[in-house]
């Protein structure tokens, strides 16, 4: 049984930048890390690449031999390797001994919500090499300044969410610059517990943008109410507390907690409505070299967003 992670998210969201950071970490704590470009557009890679799509499949030749536009040709090189999966099996199986996988896939959003290449793509990895995926959905956070682009955010999560089919993880991605394009209207906690929406109607309404839609924008927000699925939990990928407290999410999610405990009904249980101290218990010495907190959002708040009484002053 072999873990790893799903990178996915809007282009600018951080997802190279995710991949570097979180395989160093990951690292540190005692796991070899393979991670997987599958991006054929990404010739910049700041990380060691274990497989690399570019090898069998470049975005630029795509587009060339095919006139195809950026978006046209990603869909081709998902097909494309879909249709040679055989190839991207072959190039895994070495790894899947001892490795934690993490799969760095294009920005491109329709890939993941509307079309179903790289969703087969993934079923079949899953199924054919016993995969333990959780998918990690980057969301820029200074989105949330804007509550438009907020609920928009929100509905491609949700979508990826249902398209996916997978443990899921959406995170506010660059959280130490949330408020780099605006002060946000509520607390931190609003946004990552996606709680009532109708809350920004008012913002919406005094923006010209956006208020000649009012209605399809209150309908949208019902949809996200209803289905009550979306929440995010929050990164800055320099921060080893923030990036340890998602390594506990995920590994929650896709089941790598319970992979070194004894197999029984009991031991499960106990893990899964527990704490997660895992890699305390796994790698003690870490704890007093690298002693990592579960961050709040109370303390993400106060650590990364100005207070009013600071602009008083």
């Amino acid at each position: 049984m072999v873990f790893g992670q799903v990178v996915i998210g809007p282009p600018g969201s951080g997802k190279t930048t995710y991949c570097n950071g979180m395989s160093q970490f990951l690292q540190l704590i005692g796991r070899k890390v393979a991670v997987i470009n599958m991006d054929p557009a990404n010739d910049m890679l700041p990380y060691e690449c274990a497989v690399n799509i570019e090898e069998l499949i470049k975005l630029s030749d795509v587009m060339m031999e095919h006139s195809l536009g950026p978006n046209g040709g990603l869909v081709y090189c998902m097909d494309y390797l879909e249709k040679n999966i055989d190839w991207l099996q072959s190039k895994l199986k070495p790894l899947l001994k001892d490795h934690y996988l993490l799969f760095d896939f294009p920005g491109q959003v329709e890939l993941f919500f509307l079309h179903s290449n790289a969703k087969r793509l993934i079923e079949k990895l899953v199924k054919k090499l016993n995969l333990r995926l959780t998918a990690v959905h980057l969301i820029d956070s200074h989105l949330c300044s804007d509550p438009g682009k907020y609920i928009s955010a929100l509905l491609l999560s949700l979508s990826t969410m249902l398209h996916l089919e997978l443990p899921h993880i959406n995170v506010l991605s660059k959280i130490d610059l949330i408020e780099s394009y605006g002060k946000l209207a509520f607390n931190l906690d609003f946004y990552t517990d996606v709680q009532d929406l109708s809350y920004l109607q008012h913002h919406l309404d005094q923006d010209p943008r956006s208020a000649k839609y009012r209605k399809l924008t209150k309908e949208l927000c019902g949809v996200i109410e209803d289905y009550s699925l979306v929440n995010f939990t929050t990164l800055d990928i320099q921060d080893k507390e923030s990036v340890g407290n998602l390594v506990k999410l995920i590994d929650k999610s896709n089941g790598y907690i319970f992979a070194s405990i004894e197999p029984s009904a009991v031991e499960f249980s106990k893990v899964a409505i527990g704490p997660v101290d895992w890699d305390y218990y796994r790698y003690p010495f870490l704890w007093k070299l690298h002693p990592i907190s579960c961050l709040t959002v109370a303390a993400v708040q106060e650590k990364y967003m100005k207070d009013d009484k600071d602009d008083d002053n």
